[in-house]
């Protein structure tokens, strides 16, 4: 499964007719630039929740009556993406854009030729390189190619009890050793140090053990290709997933959900999931909300004990690293180059902020600002409200801190393999899960050493098969 979010998404069955049934509407020609007024464009969109297609209607409703362009709108499952490009790819119908796409499907399709490069440098030359995060924008080049555009991201971060942790008198988890104490000190009876994935049929598992392998610089591979999930550096991460999952964590198959649901039933004093958490916690959404005993009569009472780490520093790390995933906007080869361009800047200018507003919790800003306001959109982002059910800003939920430490997210995100120039690789890894697999086996009692041989086995055959 290819996923950008933890969330499930879930969308309706007409949604996914409808989407088909649009697919043939799908440009082919780029008109170099000319008046785009009364051209049509189709955009598939990954944001295929009911309530998050009608926003992005309206946006484009907006972007249709300033430009003239019209705008095919095409919600997808972001599981099906793959499949679906693949079709229309074969049969010519490729839409002009794609938005939401996570990093590892932007390396596939540049893999398949299927991007429009100069279409995405000049969207972010339009808009200004410096209004950009330079990382974002780093995580979507090869080389002097700009493959897409950044548009906004999230992150793992691990949430902790710390009422717990103070009456403990523990430091919060941001490194290994603190992390391991904590959950040792922390489990006794039925209540556990902390709840982790151990899922092998979800990339939510391989996207967990990355957070914490980033920080030991453990890397997938090396910049000539070589995979690592065997050295030194990953056989301390592996150690550490295997300890916590066996010893300190609740058994069994442990999954996005039920990671979720014991940290928020009280029963855990840590969940390493993503900021898409954080509404919830904040008891904003009614079909997830914290069930503590103290929930009851304040659903909030649970976010205002909980902290956040961003990063966790190994033993073998110069430093901590945030695992995030950023989405991109992208233009497809044989697109309408001028008016999907004009799209797209649209969507990071005028359309941007309703558009983070979707969900500001899983949506912190790529684009910071303008160049006559450098921090427009990350000071918009502040004030947009977020949940479902109920809708507060973070800001009224969460203490400062926790909101400084989310607003770093964007700058601090790092990711296995793209910077060693290797990205294509994410594609099949998050599709075939070896990391998962193997980490599945960790809590089951298998070693480390043979978990660690296990991924690494299996990401080599993975990478022969691409070299073919």
């Amino acid at each position: 499964m290819m996923t950008s979010r933890i969330t499930k998404i879930v969308a309706g069955a007409t949604l996914l007719v409808a989407g088909a049934a649009t697919l043939a509407g799908c440009s082919g020609n780029s008109n170099n630039g000319a008046d785009d007024k009364g051209k049509t464009i189709t955009v598939w969109s990954e944001e295929n929740q009911p309530d998050r297609v009608n926003t992005t209607k309206a946006i484009i409703d907006g972007f249709t009556k300033k430009t003239g362009i019209t705008v095919k709108l095409v919600p997808v499952d972001e599981n099906q993406l793959p499949q679906l490009v693949a079709s229309a790819a074969i049969s010519g119908k490729l839409p002009d854009v794609m938005g939401a796409i996570p990093l590892s499907l932007v390396r596939q399709l540049d893999s398949q030729k299927l991007l429009h490069p100069d279409a995405a440098a000049n969207v972010v030359k339009a808009l200004g390189e410096k209004t950009f995060v330079g990382s974002a924008l780093a995580l979507d080049k090869d080389g002097d190619r700009q493959l897409a555009v950044p548009d906004s991201a999230y992150a793992q971060i691990l949430v902790y009890r710390k009422d717990l942790f103070e009456k403990a008198g523990l430091k919060p988890p941001t490194t290994y050793a603190d992390l391991e104490k904590a959950a040792k000190t922390l489990t006794s009876g039925s209540d556990y140090g902390i709840t982790l994935a151990t899922d092998p049929a979800d990339v939510f598992t391989s996207q967990t053990f990355e957070s914490l392998a980033l920080g030991n610089d453990c890397q997938l591979v090396d910049k000539s290709g070589k995979v690592g999930l065997d050295s030194s550096a990953c056989k301390t991460t592996w150690d550490l997933y295997g300890n916590l999952a066996q010893k300190y964590s609740p058994q069994g198959t442990q999954t996005v959900d039920t990671t979720r649901a014991t940290y928020f039933a009280g029963k855990a004093a840590m969940v390493d999931w993503s900021t898409y958490l954080l509404d919830e916690l904040g008891g904003l959404r009614n079909d997830a909300l914290p069930t503590c005993a103290e929930c009851a009569s304040d659903p909030t009472w649970l976010a205002k004990n909980s902290g956040i780490v961003t990063s966790i520093e190994g033993p073998d790390g110069t430093k901590g690293a945030t695992y995030g995933e950023a989405t991109s906007w992208l233009v497809t080869k044989k697109a309408n180059a001028s008016a999907s361009e004009k799209f797209i800047e649209y969507m990071l200018s005028d359309g941007y902020l309703k558009w983070l507003g979707m969900a500001p919790e899983g949506k912190f800003p790529l684009r910071t600002g303008t160049s006559a306001n450098a921090t427009e959109y990350s000071d918009g982002w502040k004030n947009l409200e977020t949940g479902v059910d109920t809708k507060k800003k973070l800001s009224d939920i969460y203490d400062a801190a926790t909101i400084d430490a989310l607003l770093k997210v964007p700058s601090e995100i790092d990711r296995w393999a793209i910077p060693q120039g290797q990205g294509a690789l994410l594609g099949p890894v998050n599709t075939q899960l070896p990391i998962s697999k193997a980490v599945a086996s960790l809590g089951s009692g298998t070693s480390a050493s043979d978990a660690a041989k296990s991924a690494n086995d299996a990401v080599e055959q993975l990478q022969a098969k691409l070299k073919k």
